[in-house]
C-alpha cells in the first residue's frame, strides 16, 4: 500500500514544485518584459541588446526567488557550484530567449514594438521550458529520500 502512495506524494510534490515555479517565473516574465522595453524605448538600445540586458536582470531576481522560494527546501550545493549551475543554464537560457528574438529581428524583420514583445515573450517561454528541466534536474537536486526499514 505504502507504493500506492509514492506516486501520488511524487506527483503532487511535482505540481507544488510547478506552481512555485511559475510564480517566480511569472514575476520573473514581467521583469523581463518591463527592463526589455525600459532599455528599448527609452535608453534607445538595438532590439536584442536590450533583450539581452532584460534577461540578465530577470536571471538575477529569477536566482533569488528560486533559491529561497521554490527550491529552498532542495540540498544546498556549495554555493559557488549552485550559482556556477545556475549562469551555465541561465545563459543557454538567454541564448533560447534572445535567440528567438534576433531571429525574428534579423532574420524576418519583424522589429515593430508589438513583434519584439511577442518573440520576446516567445523567446523566454520556450527557454522557460529548458530552464526547469534544467535547474531541478542539475542547479537544484532533491536530496535523495530515506528509506522506511
Amino acid at each position: 500500500m505504502r507504493e500506492g502512495r509514492a506516486p501520488r506524494s511524487s506527483a503532487g510534490e511535482l505540481t507544488q514544485e510547478v506552481a512555485k515555479f511559475s510564480v517566480v517565473g511569472g514575476a520573473g516574465v514581467l521583469v523581463n518584459l518591463v527592463f526589455f522595453n525600459l532599455a528599448r524605448h527609452f535608453g534607445h538600445f538595438p532590439v536584442v541588446r536590450a533583450g539581452v540586458i532584460a534577461t540578465l536582470v530577470s536571471i538575477a531576481f529569477n536566482y533569488v526567488g528560486l533559491r529561497y522560494f521554490t527550491y529552498r527546501g532542495r540540498r544546498k550545493r556549495q554555493q559557488t557550484t549552485e550559482m556556477l549551475l545556475f549562469l551555465v543554464f541561465s545563459a543557454l537560457g538567454l541564448l533560447i530567449e534572445n535567440g528567438v528574438l534576433y531571429t525574428a529581428t534579423y532574420g524576418f524583420g519583424w522589429d515593430s514594438g508589438l513583434q519584439s514583445n511577442i518573440f520576446k515573450f516567445l523567446g523566454i517561454g520556450l527557454a522557460t521550458l529548458f530552464r526547469f528541466w534544467s535547474y531541478r534536474t542539475w542547479v537544484f537536486k532533491a536530496l535523495p529520500r530515506a528509506r522506511a526499514g
